[in-house]
């Protein structure tokens, strides 16, 4: 005989209805009871209270848990915020610093300027060097010094420690320096302590050679170098720099003047040079010219004077 199965379904669907039926009967007897304004009542659910929510600490752990994630979250977002605003301030305050060294360096400069001793009949204007516009000249730079300035054509040209170059074209606003090392530049020059006489020709390197030197034999590496006013160019005196040798056995010259950081320069009044209108006298002299020679009259021909005779 066959045995009837009761299907588990059948069982716990009831169950169900039941239990869910006892849980909203209880809910509805939690919320009427604290809603019951009655001393009895409160005192009822205070010790409910006591009696039950201690034990329910371990189902609170993790929203304690998820809280306190919560607020380590928001901190974190604060710290970041907060980071990347100190960033942007220290790459402000970078900016500001680098500012600060450009202005000290300047600074420095200009009272290199006004600390090189001079002759005192000499005056000076001081100009800031600009870019080069291009020229014939591969050495040469430009200042914000012109003709409106009384800038004229030879004027000698310094940073805070030598020369530098000269005044070679003047504009009304702007005048242009050829520098020591260009090719077309000649100096006369001194060596001390021996006094020799040479010149000082570009040759468009950092180390400009000497040429046309009285006696080489008199000259040492590190001797003195300054202009010797020959051919009243330059005012004699001013520093150029000291003797070296050179890789090819050549006597060179290292310039004291700062070529990598011209930003002022110092262009000397030379009122009293004689103004210089040929750019062949920078080197050589114009020719001498006598008094004009009597016009040469021919001799008459002796057959052609004694046929005359016959």
């Amino acid at each position: 005989m066959a045995r009837n199965r009761i299907d588990p379904e059948e069982f716990h669907r009831p169950l169900r209805r039941v239990l869910v039926g006892l849980l909203i009967l209880l809910m509805l007897g939690l919320f009427a009871l604290w809603r019951i304004d009655s001393p009895r009542v409160e005192r009822f659910r205070t010790a409910l209270v006591d009696r039950f929510v201690p034990s329910f600490q371990w189902a609170a752990a993790p929203v304690t848990w998820s809280a306190g994630v919560l607020d380590n979250f928001q901190s974190y977002s604060r710290l970041y915020e907060q980071n990347q605003q100190l960033r942007e301030e220290l790459r402000q305050m970078k900016a500001w610093k680098e500012a600060a060294l450009q202005l000290e360096q300047k600074n420095a400069r200009l009272l290199d300027l006004n600390h090189v001793r001079l002759d005192p009949m000499l005056t000076h204007v001081t100009g800031v060097v600009l870019a080069d516009s291009g020229s014939p000249f591969r050495q040469s730079v430009l200042l914000n010094v012109g003709a409106r300035d009384g800038i004229k054509d030879g004027w000698a040209t310094m940073d805070g420690i030598g020369l530098v170059g000269r005044i070679s074209g003047v504009g009304q606003q702007i005048s242009r320096v050829i520098l020591l090392t260009d090719s077309n530049s000649r100096v006369p020059i001194s060596v001390q302590p021996s006094g020799q006489k040479a010149l000082l020709s570009g040759d468009n390197s950092d180390l400009p050679p000497l040429d046309f030197l009285e006696d080489p034999d008199e000259v040492r590496p590190g001797d003195r170098v300054v202009t010797s006013g020959d051919g009243g160019m330059f005012p004699a005196g001013l520093l150029v720099g000291s003797v070296v040798l050179g890789t090819d056995k050549r006597l060179r010259v290292a310039l004291s003047a700062d070529y990598q950081r011209l930003e002022f320069l110092r262009v000397l009044r030379s009122h009293s040079l004689t103004p210089i209108t040929d750019a062949g006298a920078l080197v050589t002299a114009p020719p001498v010219q006598g008094p004009p020679k009597p016009p040469v009259t021919p001799e008459p021909d002796a057959e052609a004077t004694g046929a005359s005779n016959g």
